[in-house]
Parts: structure tokens; C-alpha cells; sequence
């Protein structure tokens, strides 16, 4: 599989880890849309939110348990953004599940 993410996971491809346990990774955005811009992705490979289901589920759900332990290590005391992307039309730029972080700063209340 020619996946970016699933290259992360192996440790193929470096990347600056904030979190890791046997079920996900968190890594700091190589392009940054906020001040704190953190990835965080299933180590299972699902393409995309439309890949989630009954055998797979447990990834998403472990991973919301743990976004609020990251978002607090990396500063976020004031808030953050949870965001992923689904499909073309949603500019989901890597065929792996992935869930952005987003804060250090007063976000825009306009989602594009």
C-alpha cells in the first residue's frame, strides 16, 4: 500500500510525535493552519470517514478518548477544533483517516 500515513505508522517517514500507543498517532501538521496544528490518525488503515464500521469503530471512539489529553499536552487550554475531511469535494489530501487539532489561537468562525 503507497500510503503517506500508513509510511508515518512504520516509521518509513519521520514526524514530529506528540502521542503514540498500539491504536493511533499524533504528529504535528507539516503545513500548519493554526498555531497548534496536530494530526491525529487511526494505525489501522481506514481511507476515510465513509470507511468507518462496525469492525473498525473502536479506533474513532479511542481516538476521541484521547484528543482531549493531546489538545491539553500541546497547550490547548482555551479551546480547539476537531476536523476531518471526507472525499474530493472535501480536499481530503491522504487516503488515511485522519483527524486534525486545531487552536492556539481564536479560530475563525467561518469554516472556509
Amino acid at each position: 500500500m503507497d500510503c503517506l500515513f500508513c509510511k508515518i505508522i512504520e516509521g518509513v517517514i519521520p514526524s514530529n510525535k506528540v502521542y503514540e500507543d498500539d491504536m493511533c498517532l499524533a504528529f504535528y501538521d507539516i503545513a500548519p493552519q493554526a498555531p497548534v496544528h496536530i494530526l491525529v490518525i487511526p494505525k489501522k488503515h481506514i481511507a476515510s470517514a465513509d470507511g468507518i464500521d462496525g469492525g473498525n469503530s473502536k479506533y474513532v471512539a479511542h481516538i476521541f478518548e484521547r484528543i482531549p489529553n493531546i489538545a491539553k499536552e500541546a497547550g490547548l487550554v482555551n479551546g480547539y477544533r476537531v476536523i476531518t475531511n471526507c472525499g474530493a469535494d472535501a480536499c481530503q489530501s491522504v487516503k488515511h483517516l485522519h483527524f486534525h487539532i486545531l487552536g492556539g489561537a481564536q479560530l475563525s468562525e467561518k469554516m472556509a
